[in-house]
């Protein structure tokens, strides 16, 4: 058995570990399905008011700001106007994920999960990383998000679709896994109109949890 940290792993390095491939967006039937649920979703007049008092912050200085100010000043609060806590299921920060996949054990902190679970996660749906800048950090942000991915799917049996998310900066990307593939979203830019689309697809990402995982 052979340990290793998901910061140690690229998407090249995991799709020949785990013999996983990516798929184009509009290949994943999962994917599709999210993003066809996200444009029924609307956004009342408090949370578009919410929103944008955020995205100012984000647009004046967010290019500047350190990882622990992006999470605290912008990434959370989006997520949290979502509204996913309650007694069944939480948004987790920091929170150390580990487990075998194939012939590997893989363990690292998964800075924000949605997990089963209102004190401690127990069961995670959808696990995010985040990075100021991808040259500027320890690892590769699409593959440790990737890599929690796979410890989710293979606790979980690998027969319902894990969900992802890395954010860099300003740009956010959504990830699924299902079984061999996976596939990775279009960029949606925070500091202009993709922060509505994104945070539709946070909505629509508690409504499938809520209704498919639970």
């Amino acid at each position: 058995m052979q340990t290793a940290a998901f910061k140690d792993w690229t998407l090249t390095t995991l799709d020949d570990a785990f013999g996983i491939s990516q798929v184009l967006e509009q290949e994943s039937q999962s994917m599709q399905a999210w993003l066809a649920l996200s444009k029924t979703m609307e956004i009342d007049s408090f949370e578009e008011k919410s929103l944008l008092r955020l995205q100012k912050p984000l647009q004046w200085g967010g290019k500047g700001w350190n990882e622990v100010e992006l999470e605290n000043k912008f990434i959370s609060p989006v997520i949290l106007l979502t509204d996913f806590d309650d007694r069944k299921i939480g948004y987790f920060l920091e929170r150390k994920l580990e487990g075998q996949v194939g012939n590997y054990f893989l363990s690292g902190i998964v800075d924000g999960m949605i997990a089963r679970g209102f004190r401690d996660p127990h069961k995670p749906f959808f696990c995010l990383h985040e990075y100021k800048r991808s040259v500027d950090n320890d690892g590769q942000p699409d593959a440790q998000a990737l890599a929690a991915m796979l410890v989710v799917q293979a606790d979980e049996g690998g027969t319902k679709p894990i969900y992802g998310l890395y954010i860099v900066g300003l740009i956010w990307n959504f990830m699924v896994l299902e079984g061999n593939q996976y596939a990775i979203s279009a960029n949606y830019d925070a500091s202009n109109d993709g922060l509505f689309e994104l945070f539709k697809m946070l909505k629509a990402l508690k409504q499938i949890i809520k209704t498919e995982l639970l």
